[in-house]
């Protein structure tokens, strides 16, 4: 005869009671992430506000790793070449993104009727820093990019003034390259350049007080000490591009500087930009210090635009 207390119905009974509260709560968790999902797919945003402009006529090229591509107003060029060397994760077309800040810079210029630059955008991929040759492998960038400029200005030609805008990786690279060679630019626009008072071969503590002084998102900290290392060494090879150090041997003879920061920028970059435009004062270079109030790389592109004109 079968025993009441462990007869199959009895228990079969009380297992099914005991799972309702476990259905109910994972209905209300299916439910709730079915509004969840509604939720943000009926607010995300959808569009993009772009830049009404006319986008320069480009032609590009490639050498190895190295591509570029010259963009040229349809109205003409006065005789200038910038050179912009674009920043992280962009490459040598950004020029004519409508929604990028080089479309505004383009948009401003027109509207000044003033004839503009020919721009050359210049690339070695999405990420890359200019160094001398030194103990890395992917070191040599700067001297492997001012070996090139001759050939990019036999196709384009000679220009009355060389000029270096750069956003970002790419301020600090048109720095390097500004303050390494002065006497072959006659001005630098750097926008939100990855300047630091601290070097990335510093200690971490060191390292975590400058990111805690700056606002800088310890992530994107880790980011840049792991790309820095990529391709300097040590610290002394960082003393040769730092733009910190670069400036202390200048003078009124080296170009123009354009500087300009957002004061929340989470590279930590205000700060360091800031130090750079007093030292460069200081030294007679003649200095355009443009503090935004945004973040990282909030541009004044009628500043701009009128620098690269003037």
């Amino acid at each position: 005869m079968a025993d009441a207390h462990t007869g199959g119905r009895p228990r079969r009974a009380a297992s099914s009671i005991l799972k309702r509260p476990y259905r109910s709560w994972l209905l209300a968790i299916l439910v709730a992430a079915s509004i969840y999902y509604a939720w943000t797919e009926i607010t995300k945003t959808r569009g993009a506000q772009k830049v009404s402009f006319v986008p320069a006529e480009q032609a590009c090229g490639t050498a190895g790793p190295f591509r570029y591509c010259v963009n040229r107003d349809r109205r003409g060029s006065n005789g200038d070449i910038v050179y912009h060397l674009h920043g992280r994760n962009l490459d040598e077309r950004i020029w004519n993104d409508d929604t990028y800040l080089t479309a505004m810079l383009q948009g401003e210029w027109q509207r000044s009727r003033a004839l503009p630059p020919t721009v050359v955008t210049l690339s070695y991929g999405s990420t890359w820093i200019l160094t001398p040759k030194g103990e890395k492998a992917d070191s040599g960038l700067l001297d492997d990019l001012m070996t090139r400029l001759p050939a990019i200005e036999a196709k384009v030609g000679r220009p009355h003034r060389r000029l270096l805008m750069g956003e970002s990786m790419g301020g600090l690279n048109v720095l390097v390259a500004g303050l390494s060679y002065p006497s072959r630019f006659a001005k630098v626009a750097a926008l939100c350049p990855g300047v630091y008072a601290s070097s990335p071969f510093a200690s971490l503590s060191t390292i975590r007080t400058t990111a805690e002084r700056t606002g800088a998102n310890p992530k994107i900290v880790f980011g840049v000490l792991l790309m820095a290392r990529k391709y300097l060494a040590s610290d002394a090879e960082w003393r040769r591009v730092s733009p910190l150090d670069l400036i202390e041997r200048a003078g009124p003879h080296y170009p123009a500087l354009y500087l300009s920061n957002g004061l929340y920028d989470t590279y930590g970059n205000f700060e360091g930009t800031q130090r750079l435009a007093d030292m460069a004062r200081q030294r007679g270079v003649r200095t355009e210090w443009h503090p935004i109030y945004g973040g990282h790389c909030a541009t004044d592109t009628s500043s701009l635009a009128a620098f690269l004109l003037s």
